[in-house]
């Protein structure tokens, strides 16, 4: 019995010690979602982001597939506005944040490129395309 309850206790350690740290904030994921992916109101949209899943604000890196610790555009600029630990609950922090980063341009160095608010409202996901993990067909 002892040894069953060893290795169930290593197996529980093992797992959480090899579960990525970096992952998409399921709160401000469900924000997000309410904030442009209405399922009523567009539901093509809808798909696309429920698809996207956390890759909205991350992005794929092929050397280390399992983690999301890259963050695209997007990403990066709304990981400079909030913390994930302290604003998992401040939905009115996350929602500013959400317009502060919609109103920004999608390419920082070019003032004619639409901003993250007019490729959300064209149905593109806010980087402009999917920076996930190779879809398989």
């Amino acid at each position: 019995m002892r040894a069953i309850t060893f290795i169930l206790m290593f197996s529980l350690c093992f797992a959480c010690w090899r579960t990525p740290t970096s992952v998409a904030i399921p709160a401000f994921q469900k924000v997000f979602r309410k904030q442009y992916a209405d399922k009523e109101k567009n539901p093509e949209y809808y798909k696309t982001v429920k698809e996207a899943k956390c890759w909205v604000c991350h992005q794929y890196d092929p050397e280390e597939p399992k983690k999301k610790k890259k963050h695209n555009r997007y990403g990066e600029e709304l990981e400079k506005l909030l913390d994930k630990k302290k604003d998992k609950k401040d939905v009115e922090k996350i929602i500013e944040a959400l317009k502060t980063v919609a109103a920004m341009h999608s390419d920082p160095k070019d003032e004619k490129s639409p901003t993250y608010g007019e490729l959300i409202k064209q149905g593109k996901l806010p980087n402009g395309k999917y920076t996930g993990p190779p879809k398989k067909e």
